[in-house]
């Protein structure tokens, strides 16, 4: 009986090596580590990634999540490069909303391999975020309550139905009770160097985020050429379709890990 236990958990034990295997991310084996870097945006902080961080995680990702002090564009690029550079490998950087204006210009870190864009601004070298929204209707439901400091958080009566329509009560409640208010001048600096016209870029963008114009998210998204991928959700995509959004975010990651591997191919040929 002692040895029909001890081949049970040998083989038990063999089956689950095997299954490890499978799950790993094929650059682990090689010593090749993707890593991923989440950028939140305005109004909110890194605590609404925990449902996308947590699927990335079980896959076998590398995750870190910044904390922008939303005081300056500056400021939270050199928050987001403090991040990039503790992670090993290359890096797929993800920013939603305001996030994907800090992505644009900290993507340039030589570290990071690809851009994901999570309904984000994506501007153009030299121009501002809110050069962005130009050309577009405005979002009337999103209503911005500027401080006399020059901060903003989002009208608490407007919140729900702006930010977070497709959350439970209690979480909507939770994101406008936990908001991170944003230096407003933010909208008017200019990105010195947009990395998304030399890195691949994807983009998550949902149907019904009523934080931008109709039409501003596929527009921007069309521009950087994106691989864009629509869902159906609000502003709070980052949070309320956390699968759509780590799906992404994995393709990415192997999109660009397969990239690499062809390159390195060609250069030993």
């Amino acid at each position: 009986m002692t040895n029909r236990i001890r081949q049970i958990a040998l083989g038990a034990a063999a089956a689950l090596a095997v299954v490890n295997t499978a799950n790993a991310q094929p650059d682990d084996r090689a010593g090749e580590q993707t890593s991923v870097v989440l950028v939140h945006g305005a109004f909110a902080d890194g605590s609404g990634w925990r449902g996308v961080y947590d699927r990335l995680v079980a896959k076998g990702y590398r995750v870190a999540i910044v904390q922008n002090p939303l005081t300056s564009l500056e400021d939270d690029v050199n928050a987001t490069n403090r991040v990039i550079d503790r992670q090993p490998g290359r890096v797929i950087l993800v920013g939603h909303s305001w996030g994907g204006t800090v992505i644009t210009e900290a993507g340039n870190h030589p570290k990071v391999a690809g851009l994901v864009y999570v309904s984000a601004l994506a501007p153009d070298s030299g121009e501002t975020t809110a050069q962005q929204y130009e050309g577009f209707l405005a979002a009337t439901e999103f209503v911005i309550d500027a401080q006399s400091d020059g901060f903003g958080f989002v009208n608490p009566d407007k919140f729900t139905a702006a930010f977070a329509a497709d959350a439970s009560d209690s979480d909507a409640a939770f994101l406008r009770d936990s908001q991170v208010p944003i230096n407003m001048a933010v909208f008017a600096t200019p990105v010195s160097r947009a990395a998304w016209r030399s890195k691949p870029s994807w983009a998550v963008i949902a149907r019904e985020d009523k934080a931008f114009g109709e039409g501003m998210l596929l527009h921007m998204a069309r521009r950087i050429e994106a691989d864009i991928t629509e869902v159906p959700g609000s502003h709070a995509l980052f949070m309320t379709q956390a699968q759509a959004v780590s799906d992404v975010i994995d393709r990415a990651a192997r999109e660009t890990r397969q990239q690499a591997a062809e390159t390195k191919a060609a250069g030993a040929n």
